[in-house]
């Protein structure tokens, strides 16, 4: 079913780090949200068409309430203009979109949760959905603004790697397992493409199913327009080619249905 637009209302908004701010939404998408799924928000602005999408962080159905974690990409850009809303403003979203994390996949196991930059704050509700035997999260940061960092400890067995060694391991998030020892039977991941192809060939080297959420720039949403495809090991049958639409047939994937 098609999804409608909808005008939410800024509940609030909050800067947690340089450039990385926390907005919570009244959107009726709370209802129908799981963990790995986006929205597509709208800016007031009518010289910029196309919606930004921003992952969902945290889901409130009972407020029917989203948490949308996002980072300010320019001076001039869309999420500029959202950073810039206060409670009670107004924004025209249409969500939930994409294909959600394989809960169910993990019962019984050992789990790795991971993020890296702004693929952080979708592990969030991951992490609070997840029912597993472990649950392991290893989060990857630039440098010591580690946001979400106190959430995350409450929901799991929390890993750090910053780039500069501030906090945790130094390096990134493959660092981190092994300095740890850590091991999984099942991977969930969002963050950078070089970070999940490290990843997807560390599940591949070690027979591990795994599951990653691919960033990229989307244009419709909706994946009539084909501007955010990926390679895939089967053809599509909506181009006929070896492709996915990131979001329509993902953002989340098998890793071993697509080529990063």
């Amino acid at each position: 079913m098609a999804k409608k637009k909808e005008q939410a209302v800024v509940l609030s908004q909050e800067q947690l780090a340089d450039g990385i701010f926390s907005m919570w939404l009244q959107t009726e998408a709370a209802l129908a949200a799981v963990p790995g799924q986006f929205l597509s928000m709208y800016t007031n602005d009518g010289s910029k068409l196309l919606p930004r999408p921003i992952s969902i962080c945290e889901i409130d159905k009972e407020k029917n309430a989203l948490r949308m974690v996002y980072r300010v990409t320019g001076e001039h850009t869309g999420t500029r203009q959202f950073s810039r809303m206060q409670a009670g403003d107004e924004i025209p979203v249409i969500g939930p979109l994409g294909n959600g994390f394989p809960l169910e996949r993990a019962a019984g196991k050992k789990a790795f949760l991971i993020g890296g930059g702004i693929g952080v704050p979708p592990i969030l509700e991951l992490a609070k959905q997840l029912s597993c035997a472990e649950k392991q999260i290893v989060v990857g940061y630039r440098d010591a603004h580690t946001f979400l960092k106190e959430s995350f400890a409450e929901n799991g067995s929390l890993y750090i790697a910053t780039e500069d060694g501030s906090i945790g391991t130094r390096g990134n998030v493959m660092d981190a397992i092994r300095e740890n020892g850590l091991k999984a039977e099942i991977i969930y991941a969002c963050g950078p493409t070089p970070m999940l192809r490290a990843i997807q060939s560390y599940a591949s080297e070690n027979h591990i199913e795994c599951y990653i959420s691919l960033e990229e720039r989307m244009a419709c949403g909706i994946g009539a327009c084909l501007a955010c495809v990926c390679q895939s090991k089967e053809v599509d049958h909506h181009s006929n080619v070896h492709n996915k639409r990131i979001c329509k047939d993902g953002p989340v994937f098998l890793s071993t249905e697509v080529e990063i």
